[in-house]
């Protein structure tokens, strides 16, 4: 009888020592070192979580003795469900797939998932052994819920890390908002899509030339939908290393590669109910565009060095300034992902296409640039305004707001007199004094001589001035006749 109390009273001993060192473990490390140290003997150990929510497995246990296999422990857990194994119950049917395993010992844990002890030895768990397991079974399960927690408050406070980032980006290019300046009839019509397609959760695609402010497009996009409470991520595709791309877009695990020393939570991940914007799009490498066509078709992505995906709810908006049906043609552009974007283009005009919003875009540019800097200047000088009218502007608004920015610095007074424009063949500043009047009826009359000339006297057909000119040619012929011009004005004879 007295051994029995003795060996009873071991028992618990070792029961509580055990549930002890399981009580104060807070990473999944630690959970496996105090495993290894305190099972009974065994091979291998895997303890299999079920996210119900998401449908997914997932072995806590990843080491080198967790035999860490998806499918192996996946049909463990199925087995073990099927077999409505208890605590009073631990031994189980060995899956055939298992046979090199002869002693399965399966464990549930209470809401949380069941925890397997496999051993090769052909004698199974003796009663103590199997009163050990019953016994830190609702411990271990508290562990094990601690354990996941603490990953999820890390991997939370890591998000809240990215976004608070982004939020500094954000209020940085906050006042750039408001800089959707423009009257002209081709920004009232970007205006009236963005407030057609704002409110939806379609994808957009943004075109234009470099500058012309698609990234505000994107942002205005993004705040009058149901989602722009939450901040918008984003991604310049042409200012990563293509082998840095794919862990920005969807992250990865600790360790997935050289240099990994942590897990990162990629963009997909960090834009999840949100927009992410892929700016420069057409600069994504083939490969990725691949794997990018995936997340968008099955609204889910993996982790490099992951071990399952998540779903995902983004909106997309991607912007280029390449000709992606040229990209296509060409081979550097998947036709499917370049359909999968082109759901609601949205192309930008130039500014040299809408030169009536420039005074706007100056003054505003003017303004902005006076406030920050303390300068009271309040004006500009219509010769300067005039030369701003006058040039072509290959950088669009990006570079109007830079020319003004450099003018109003060096200005002196309360009026920008002086430009500095960029210098060199791309500079076509009309200077007023030299302009030599002409009626308009005089200078469309040259210059319709000009071009008919140039086509050696035709009017109509392929090579006639009326291609040339846009016009009918029977809208040509009845302008030239109003005009004056006759036949011996462009035909020459011998």
């Amino acid at each position: 009888m007295r051994a029995h109390w003795e060996q009873k009273e071991k028992e618990q001993s070792l029961q509580l020592a055990f549930c002890g060192a399981l009580a104060v473990v807070r990473h999944r490390k630690e959970l496996v070192t105090v495993l290894q140290k305190r099972l009974p003997a065994h091979d291998a150990m895997v303890l299999t979580v079920y996210n119900e929510a998401a449908g997914t497995y997932h072995n806590l246990l990843e080491n080198e003795m967790s035999v860490a296999a998806a499918p192996w422990y996946v049909q463990l857990y199925k087995e073990a469900a099927v077999s409505r194994v208890t605590p009073s119950s631990l031994e189980m049917p060995v899956p055939a797939a298992f046979l090199h395993y002869p002693n399965i010992a399966a464990l549930p844990l209470p809401g949380m998932g069941i925890f397997f002890l496999l051993r090769k030895g052909a004698q199974p768990l003796e009663m103590p052994e199997q009163r050990l397991l019953q016994a830190i079974a609702p411990q271990l399960s508290i562990t094990v819920t601690n354990i996941l927690a603490i990953a999820e408050i890390a991997r939370y406070k890591q998000q809240v890390l990215e976004e608070t980032l982004y939020l500094q980006e954000e209020r940085n290019l906050g006042h750039q908002f408001t800089e959707l300046v423009g009257n002209s009839m081709a920004m009232q019509r970007v205006f009236h899509m963005v407030s057609q397609v704002g409110p939806t959760d379609t994808g957009v695609l943004l075109l234009g030339e470099t500058g012309t402010g698609k990234e505000l497009i994107a942002r205005a996009i993004h705040r009058a939908s149901p989602r722009g409470d939450r901040l918008m991520i984003k991604v310049n595709c042409a200012a990563l290393p293509a082998a840095l791309i794919e862990s920005e877009l969807f992250g990865h695990e600790k360790g997935a590669f050289t240099g990994a020393l942590e897990k990162r939570i990629g963009k997909f991940e960090m834009a999840n109910n949100s927009t992410l914007f892929l700016d420069e799009i057409g600069e994504l490498p083939l490969e990725l565009q691949v794997k990018l066509l995936r997340a968008l078709q099955e609204k889910e992505i993996e982790r490099i060095g992951g071990k399952g995906t998540m779903k995902v709810n983004v909106r997309i908006i991607a912007a280029t300034n390449r000709n992606l049906l040229r990209e296509v043609e060409a081979g550097r552009f998947r036709s499917d992902l370049y359909y999968r974007l082109n759901i609601f283009p949205i192309t930008l005009p130039p500014l040299r296409d809408r030169r009536e919003d420039i005074p706007d875009l100056a003054m505003h540019f003017v303004r902005r640039v006076a406030r920050s800097a303390g300068k009271p200047i309040l004006h500009m000088a219509p010769k300067a305004m005039e030369e701003l009218q006058a040039y072509h502007w290959p950088g669009n608004v990006r570079e109007l707001e830079h020319t003004i920015e450099r003018s109003v610095l060096l200005a002196s007074g309360d009026t920008v007199k002086k430009l500095f424009l960029p210098r060199g063949p791309q500079r076509t500043v009309v200077v007023t004094e030299e302009l030599v009047v002409k009626p308009l009826h005089v200078m469309e009359k040259e210059y319709i001589l000009q071009v008919v000339k140039q086509c050696n006297g035709r009017i109509s057909g392929p090579k006639g001035a009326a291609v040339k000119l846009r016009l009918p040619a029977t809208t040509l012929i009845s302008r030239m006749q109003k005009l004056g011009i006759r036949k011996e004005h462009f035909v020459t004879t011998a």
